[in-house]
């Protein structure tokens, strides 16, 4: 067995024993090649290879960390609207409404209400309660450059995730917002997610029903 196939056993071993469960961070890949005394492409090799197993996931500036359960990605799945715009060939933006910290019994949370707008129409409006208990730096983020989503995404891992889909009838404010008639139907989605049992963030994503439908595709796990 080479050094890059013992690396990933040993991960692998963490991961598959229960040790590490969705959502762990991996060990950075400078420490790993403190610990295996070997060069950055032999560990890269290794977490390479798990990803392409989906061992692992990797996230851009939040480190590589344990993967859910395939079946487990297809009902969680977290989408960025920007990423999502941007694949499917179409322009994004968004705006930041309002932004304010709250003290809540929970500690304080960053407020943030968010437009997302594709091809310059309304996409949805996003209401996002940030704990700054577990995510401290988000207070002196300016998102500037990224929405409150996607933001945390890069940054910050989660290891548990809840999703509840609802409708209801626009009140005039989000109508406005939205770009649709007063009592027009909308699309709800609320979501929490915690890492190790620490709440993250809660957001509801309101859509305008004509324009926004929630797809899941996955398949059945066999047993034996």
């Amino acid at each position: 067995m080479n050094l890059s196939d013992r690396i990933r056993a040993d991960i692998e071993t963490r991961i598959l024993s229960g040790e590490w469960k969705p959502g762990h961070p991996i060990p950075a890949e400078h420490a790993l090649m403190a610990e295996y005394g070997c060069a950055r492409m032999t560990v890269n090799k290794a977490i390479a290879a798990m990803a392409a197993d989906g061992l692992v996931t990797r996230r851009r500036r939040a480190g590589t960390v344990v993967a859910a359960p395939a079946a487990e990605r297809a009902v969680m799945e977290i989408a960025d609207l920007a990423e999502e715009s941007a694949s499917l060939g179409l322009s994004y933006r968004f705006t930041i409404l309002a932004r304010a910290v709250e003290e809540t019994p929970r500690g304080p949370m960053l407020s943030i209400t968010t437009l997302h707008e594709r091809d310059g129409a309304p996409l949805a409006l996003e209401e996002r309660r940030i704990s700054l208990s577990a995510v401290p730096e988000a207070a002196g983020e300016s998102f500037d450059d990224a929405p409150p989503g996607t933001w945390l995404l890069q940054h910050v891992a989660w290891s548990e995730a809840e999703h509840v889909i609802g409708a209801h009838a626009a009140e005039p404010v989000l109508a406005r917002r939205l770009g649709i008639a007063p009592g027009a139907a909308c699309l709800t989605l609320d979501r929490r997610t915690w890492q190790g049992g620490e709440p993250i963030t809660e957001v509801r994503l309101t859509y305008p029903a004509s324009r926004h439908r929630f797809t899941s595709r996955f398949a059945q796990q066999r047993e034996g």
